[in-house]
């Protein structure tokens, strides 16, 4: 009996993904728009985070949310009514990740784009898939909150290595849990040594100032 074919569906899939990503990343970049893709497991605080640091940005810097889910509009609204700026919903019709594709479609869906210096992808919440595909995001960065464990970057290790940035969330529970901080940063390294780690609390704002700097200082290098 001949052998089965076997059709590498995944690998064109990426390919083609990609070639989408690098020519939205070109596009943005020559309008002057930072795009960052935040991503995180569900319930590590990425909207409370996100809310913080744009209420300490938004008059600096014209900033629009994307936020993406499999459904619901709770987290655009709760974005909308707690910041005052632009944000819509984006649902993804049960899939786990956006990508370049669905992430140019909610780019068209913001209104006065082209007078926008930050535009931030809440991406769906998972550490897997999100982390699979380019979304053409300026820069890539994640929320691991202390309750998931310091350990989450041996088992995720993709996640960890396409982030530049890790913002370590709820450090005000840190007493309560067996998470050190030591060495989540050094099995991040292990992951990307390039990569800044962040010790945050978006329910306190301890820390948050420090990300919020460093949003700030990319969005000036997206216009040069």
């Amino acid at each position: 009996m001949d052998p089965v074919r076997v059709i590498e569906i995944k690998k064109s899939v990426f390919e083609s993904n990609d070639r989408d990503a690098d020519a939205l990343r070109k596009e943005l970049k020559n309008k002057g728009i930072f795009l960052l893709n935040l991503m995180s497991s569900p319930g590590s605080g990425k909207t409370t985070t996100l809310i913080r640091t744009i209420n300490l940005i938004k008059d600096r810097v014209r900033v629009a949310v994307m936020e993406a889910d499999i459904d619901s509009d709770v987290d655009a609204i709760k974005i909308k009514e707690a910041t005052g700026i632009q944000s819509i919903q984006l649902h993804t019709g049960g899939m786990c990740h956006l990508d370049a594709e669905m992430t140019r479609q909610g780019l068209e869906g913001l209104e006065g784009l082209d007078g926008t210096d930050l535009v931030i992808l809440e991406n769906v919440g998972n550490l897997v898939c999100p982390a699979e595909f380019d979304t053409g995001s300026s820069a890539n960065a994640m929320i691991l909150s202390v309750p998931e464990g310091h350990d989450k970057p041996l088992k995720y290790p993709l996640m960890f290595s396409v982030c530049e940035l890790v913002l370590v969330n709820k450090t005000d529970v840190m007493p309560y849990f067996d998470f050190d901080l030591d060495k989540c940063t050094e099995y991040v390294h292990m992951r990307n040594p390039r990569a800044q780690v962040i010790p945050i609390c978006a329910k306190t704002g301890e820390g948050v100032e420090k990300f919020a700097r460093w949003l700030l200082e990319k969005v000036s290098s997206a216009k040069q």
